[in-house]
């Protein structure tokens, strides 16, 4: 449980003067929004920093009216209706910096020129895909290793288990996030959402694209204790209706003053749906999910290989924890949207680490290929295929995937793959039905070749 803020005092140098003047300067220096590395403390953090002797109301007192100098009003939620507010914080500017920098639609065609063509940097980039599906799930729960999910989504099998079926679930909604970018936010767009994502899961836990109707929903920590209860079910569809017309709203005029950059906005939803809680379950997936439909709207399109939810993953009580701050301190955004701030500026150098090692893998790889004379061999689909092999993203192929993945047809995928057989770089197995592919290892090649 957090520690929540103490009550406001409201004309704390006021009161400092007549009570402890001779504390005067401490508080003076307290009067900013964030501490001397720029972080915007919560008071369950900020107490431990206090210099020792003062008043802690009048300390948070001081510090709340430095930021309420600075909060701007950017969305109303819940019933009764709450007013949230938010303040631009340095990890804030950082992360739209690096998102208009290495995200955009544009940034990405550029990537692709590099690698050769889209559909090879969709392949070879392709487990950034898979990384939000399968995290995003096990950070709702889903016990499945990343191994066996990878291997869920790369040969594309039936689930077993629900945990799979979760993930699976989840690669679709991510998929159907992208698909329907260029639709405007409606309920029933969010219905939808939900129901790709969790039908046939569990259909009587999930009720898959009926908003709740009862208010037995509650959010609660590790421990069992209950840290949301989210608004009425009572104008639920009013209020999404409400933020569904904030979402379409025009916030990137720059010349008016309620200009939102989409990377903020998006993290606003993300904030809403979970705040709200429309389904009986499944509501981070919706969150997340949203969060990209939005920046895949705004042309961020390289975020379709941006996992987010790796990195909470890695941190699921410091993301809840951004919750609970919001909600214990006025309703001030400013905690969630720093957080996300920071995993997302993560999140982009991990994309940018792998679009790179990808890029010095492919150009190492092309030397061997002309040095062993199979360049001339081997087709565009089979290089891409072998390299993917080789940087070890995936270990299996069929005919299926490849066509999946390369957007080619079935008997240009089996062709290819069949080639690499046939070139000594492949080996092939039956497994059921299908052919299952896999890469030769390297020295084996390396001494077959040089025979």
């Amino acid at each position: 449980m957090i520690k929540y803020p103490p009550e406001l005092v409201p004309n704390p140098f006021l009161s400092i003067s007549k009570t402890c003047p001779e504390h005067v300067g401490e508080f003076l220096e307290l009067s900013n929004a964030l501490d001397q590395r720029g972080r915007y403390l919560h008071y369950d953090k900020l107490r431990f920093r206090l210099p020792a002797g003062l008043d802690h109301s009048l300390a948070w007192s001081v510090i709340k009216a430095a930021r309420n100098r600075q909060l701007s009003d950017v969305i109303s939620l819940g019933e009764p209706i709450k007013v949230c507010r938010m303040l631009l914080t340095p990890a804030m500017q950082m992360a739209i910096s690096e998102t208009d920098r290495h995200t955009t639609t544009a940034a990405l065609e550029w990537m692709s020129t590099k690698i050769g063509e889209q559909k090879h940097i969709e392949y070879l980039l392709k487990d950034l895909v898979e990384d939000e599906a399968i995290s995003s799930s096990q950070l709702e729960g889903a016990a499945t290793t990343t191994k066996v999910a990878k291997d869920l989504l790369k040969r594309q099998r039936t689930p077993r288990t629900p945990d799979e079926k979760m993930i699976l679930g989840n690669y679709r909604m991510m998929n159907f996030a992208w698909k329907s970018r260029d639709r405007e936010l409606t309920i029933d767009l969010i219905a939808e959402l939900h129901q790709v994502g969790v039908e046939g899961i569990d259909d009587d836990r999930y009720y898959p694209g009926a908003f709740r109707v009862n208010d037995d929903v509650v959010v609660e920590d590790g421990d069992g204790n209950i840290v949301h209860t989210p608004p009425p079910a009572a104008g639920l569809e009013r209020r999404l209706s409400k933020l569904c017309e904030w979402v379409n709203s025009n916030h990137t005029d720059i010349s008016s003053n309620n200009y939102i950059h989409p990377l903020i906005k998006a993290s606003i939803l993300h904030f809403a749906i979970g705040y709200e809680h429309p389904f009986r379950d499944g509501n981070g997936r919706v969150a997340r999910s949203l969060f990209y439909w939005l920046m895949f709207k705004h042309e961020f399109a390289a975020f379709r290989y941006i996992a987010i939810s790796t990195l909470l993953k890695s941190a699921p009580a410091q993301y809840g924890k951004s919750y609970l701050y919001t909600e214990s301190d006025q309703m001030d955004l400013t905690y969630f949207l720093d957080f996300q701030a920071r995993i997302i500026i993560r999140a982009i150098s991990e994309f940018k680490k792998a679009y790179e090692n990808t890029l010095k893998d492919m150009t190492e790889f092309n030397v061997f290929l002309y040095e062993s004379g199979l360049y001339g061999k081997l087709s565009d689909k089979q290089k891409v295929i072998l390299q993917v092999a080789k940087s070890g993203r995936a270990r299996e192929f069929t005919a299926t995937n490849v066509q999946d993945n390369l957007g080619c047809s079935y008997n240009t995928a089996s062709s290819a793959l069949n080639g690499l057989v046939e070139n000594k770089l492949f080996q092939k197995q039956r497994q059921g039905r299908e052919w299952v592919f896999s890469m030769i290892p390297a020295k084996e090649i390396i001494k077959s070749w040089s025979k």
